[in-house]
């Protein structure tokens, strides 16, 4: 996967922001207008179409404009790329568990 850890930082940086977050969960229900989206916000619409800016900008959503009503989507795949992380990072936690586990078992079974 080409530029896997700038898309990766991109993806976590656009996502530590609760605001963001909180558009990326709606928009995994369905695509919306940023009327729709801001409604929830207390913020002025301008504030809200940064967050979606910060939001595009790390390939998380697409936006089409359909003469003065902007949709906004969740582009598919959009989080493939933070699954795969943690999916790696996982893998070795897994591995440390399983070696505990066995550890543990062997240990008791002396004691005993």
């Amino acid at each position: 996967m080409p530029n896997y850890h700038d898309e990766l930082d991109a993806v976590l940086r656009a996502l530590a922001d609760p605001t963001r977050r909180a558009v990326v969960e709606r928009l995994a229900q369905s695509p919306a207008v940023v009327s729709e989206l801001a409604a929830p916000f207390t913020m002025a619409l301008p504030s809200l179409m940064q967050h979606l800016r910060v939001l595009q900008n790390a390939g998380l959503v697409t936006s089409e404009k359909h003469g003065r009503v902007r949709t906004v989507s969740l582009r598919p795949g959009a989080l493939d790329v933070l699954h795969l992380w943690l999916g790696e990072q996982r893998t070795p936690a897994e591995r440390q568990a399983d070696r505990l586990g066995i550890h543990l078992t062997r240990t008791t079974r002396e004691g005993h």
